[in-house]
């Protein structure tokens, strides 16, 4: 089905909810189904709720823009514009807004009044390639992948030499200083922590023969140590991805081959237990809502979500 020709279902269940694993029966509602809130994005990423506001803003990065979906009307409208080809975005602990900025090549802060503050740019001397996705562990510190996917065309970003190899960085909640906590994954893409976070999961885009999903051991919360294959993808495209409250990874899934599209569900051993078949790539998702069981799914040119029996990891 394609993404102009979609409907919300008629029945319940809704059929686009795959159970792949017994597992997977305790997160699924018999009554919910996948809904679009909005279409019109050129590639739609980084989702983020924002509870105290009651709004989703996610990023559409080739219109240099970040969208506002509101919860309680259901309108959308631009947050930011130019948002410098914004990708992944989260929140800080003190709820503050923290941005990947790929044509500007940095990760930012917007503060309390609207102003944007700039985190990092730069790495011993030169100038980061284009930040892509982010996450704010619980002491503070920022940590963030930085591939060079935003220099190879003015699509996303703009053109630029890479200075810096792709690696994941982490900056300190203290003192702000950066460092590299990994150098050895191939076109680092979407990160996030295990609850607890005691693991780091990070997508290998450029993963051979196949893209991947890596999984780290956080020592002394500061390092990663015992790098892994957890998930390898096959002929699947994960991008961004959360863990729930259970540590099961839901990630954004797709392009290529249209029967892989949407978000799969992978639990903390990386076997396969569920899938939300949509009718375009999902390319990054977060939990939100009221109750915070609502499941964003950001997609090439539309906004989906459906409510699930579970909730993020915090």
């Amino acid at each position: 089905m394609s993404e102009g020709n979609w409907h919300p279902t008629e029945r319940y269940p809704d059929p686009a909810i795959h159970t792949l694993d017994p597992s997977f029966a305790r997160y699924r509602l018999f009554n919910a189904g996948v809904e679009r809130l909005y279409a019109g994005t050129r590639w739609g990423e980084g989702p983020v709720w924002f509870g105290d506001a009651r709004a989703l803003l996610w990023s559409d990065i080739p219109n240099d823009r970040i969208l506002k979906w509101d919860d309680t009307t259901g309108a959308v409208s631009v947050y930011r514009q130019p948002s410098r080809n914004a990708n992944g975005n989260t929140r800080d602990r003190a709820g503050r807004l923290i941005t990947c900025e790929h044509q500007s090549r940095r990760v930012t802060r917007t503060e309390y009044d609207g102003s944007i503050s700039v985190i990092i740019d730069r790495f011993k001397g030169k100038r980061l390639n284009s930040p892509n996705d982010v996450v704010v562990k619980s002491d503070g510190s920022i940590w963030f992948t930085d591939p060079p996917f935003g220099l190879n065309s003015l699509y996303e970003g703009s053109l630029g030499e890479q200075e810096l190899p792709a690696c994941v960085y982490r900056l300190d909640g203290l003192t702000g200083e950066a460092s590299i906590v990994a150098d050895d994954v191939l076109g680092p893409n979407g990160l996030a922590f295990s609850p607890y976070e005691t693991r780091l999961y990070v997508v290998e885009s450029r993963g051979v023969p196949n893209r991947k999903i890596r999984a780290f051991d956080v020592a002394d919360g500061r390092k990663l140590t015992r790098s892994r294959v957890l998930v390898d993808a096959g002929p699947g495209t994960p991008d961004g991805f959360r863990c729930d409250a259970d540590g099961n990874l839901w990630a954004g899934w797709g392009m290529g081959d249209a029967a892989l599209d949407g978000v799969m569900v992978f639990n903390p051993d990386g076997a396969p237990i569920g899938r939300i078949a949509l009718p375009e790539r999902c390319a990054n998702l977060c939990f939100g809502g009221a109750r915070g069981n609502r499941l964003f799914m950001a997609c090439g040119h539309a906004l989906y979500a459906l409510y699930v029996n579970t909730t993020g990891a915090v």
